[in-house]
């Protein structure tokens, strides 16, 4: 292995081991306290961190400048897409990866089951946190918006709303996120009395203003600081108990009176979720005033649990045509090394009689693992790698899923 690649990957791991306390832990599998087969698929954003550190994908991807820049940084490119999706990239740059991984000497290494669900959920979540903010920038938004006028920060502002430091003396957005859902109705009511229009923030806004806070405030915290886990089944509960759901839905479940909270091309960050919260308040609190209802006060760990459940909703893609995957095995010449149904190549095992795929992950463990062992080495070149898109590999992993099962 090569020096600077071997420091590449002892820097992450140490850099992954300082921060897992600030980690999204999303956990859309079920774990219990009891002892587990290591090899049983979960989907632990955390975990999947680390695995992208131990198994050498740092050596060559960078996330948000931490790491090498042979491949690009995963975090500028990232997009929240379902798990099919981004297996279906990870399959369609397996060559060029190998190929880079064998000009450096790297091990090819293997997956198992649990590892690859814990990598896709790592590299599903990476827009969580966001980018890291502008403090300069978020100092001209706390004025321009006028934040000012009635909070504090570093001893500066106005006395009307509570001083902000904690926030910057914490560094917590989530706990920014409960305030500012809160006292929301309160804020709106205050900024009227004194003829201040209500602004509006984007999440890259409210991310600014952290960094400001955390620049400005002279405040620290009395305790290590731990960003609250998501549960994504507590989520749900949440939804359910607070009532969202007589005026929303979550993927096609729920009221229609209001946007289906599924329905987004893509999961922002933690302070998307704050700004899009914030920014609609006000109507969402006509609506419920309209209904004879009440305006639900959030937790911390009720809001963490609520953007955990939306990052899941549309984690794995609905249901694929095994059918449409049986066909794709023959369009897409899978049949040259492997035999299907017992016709086709005899270099690799008949694809028909396939075990152990009953889950996504598992299913990708398996590709993975293929590739590691069929790709091409300078001495011997490989027949064109078949590309899929992420519909294309929703199919083919039902059609293993239902064969397995």
């Amino acid at each position: 292995m090569p020096k600077s690649g071997t420091e590449a990957c002892a820097r992450w791991v140490r850099a992954v081991r300082r921060t897992l306390s600030l980690s999204l832990v999303l956990t859309l599998g079920p774990l219990s306290g009891r002892a587990q087969d290591l090899t049983t698929p979960t989907q632990n954003a955390t975990a999947g961190a680390a695995v992208f550190g131990i198994k050498g994908c740092v050596k060559c991807h960078a996330v948000s400048g931490l790491g090498e820049s042979l491949g690009p940084d995963l975090r500028l490119a990232a997009r929240a897409r379902t798990f099919q999706d981004l297996s279906a990239t990870l399959w369609n740059h397996f060559p060029q990866m190998v190929e880079r991984m064998d000009e450096l000497g790297i091990e090819r290494p293997g997956l198992n089951p649990r590892e690859a669900g814990d990598l896709v959920a790592y590299l599903y979540t990476l827009d969580y946190f966001g980018l890291p903010g502008d403090a300069e920038n978020g100092r001209d938004i706390f004025s321009e918006k006028k934040c000012v006028m009635c909070h504090q920060v570093g001893g500066i502002g106005g006395v009307v709303g509570p001083d902000l430091d904690y926030i910057g003396g914490r560094g917590v957005p989530i706990e920014m996120a409960t305030a500012m859902w809160n006292h929301g109705p309160a804020m709106s009511e205050a900024a009227r009395a004194r003829g201040i229009d209500r602004p509006s923030f984007t999440g890259a806004e409210l991310n600014d203003l952290v960094a400001y806070f955390e620049s400005a405030s002279s405040a620290t915290p009395d305790e290590d600081v731990h960003v609250l886990p998501g549960r994504a089944g507590e989520g749900k509960r949440v939804l359910t108990e607070k009532g969202c759901l007589n005026c929303h839905g979550v993927a096609g479940a729920g009221g229609r009176l209001a946007p289906d909270l599924a329905d987004r091309e893509r999961s922002g960050s933690l302070t998307d979720f704050v700004a899009a919260m914030w920014n609609k308040a006000p109507a969402m609190l006509a609506a419920i005033e309209k209904r004879g209802g009440y305006f639900p006060e959030l937790r911390p760990e009720e809001v963490a649990d609520l953007v955990g459940y939306l990052y899941s909703v549309r984690y794995f893609s609905g249901s694929g045509s095994p059918g449409e995957g049986q066909t794709l095995i023959r369009q897409k010449g899978c049949t040259g090394c492997h035999s299907f149904e017992g016709r086709g190549g005899d270099a690799a095992p008949d694809l028909s009689e396939a075990t152990g795929l009953a889950l996504p992950a598992s299913v990708m463990a398996a590709l993975w693992n293929h590739a590691v062992v069929a790709l091409p080495t300078p001495e011997q070149p490989a027949a064109a790698w078949p590309s899929f898109t992420g519909t294309e590999m929703t199919d083919l992993m039902s059609y293993f899923q239902a064969i397995s099962r």
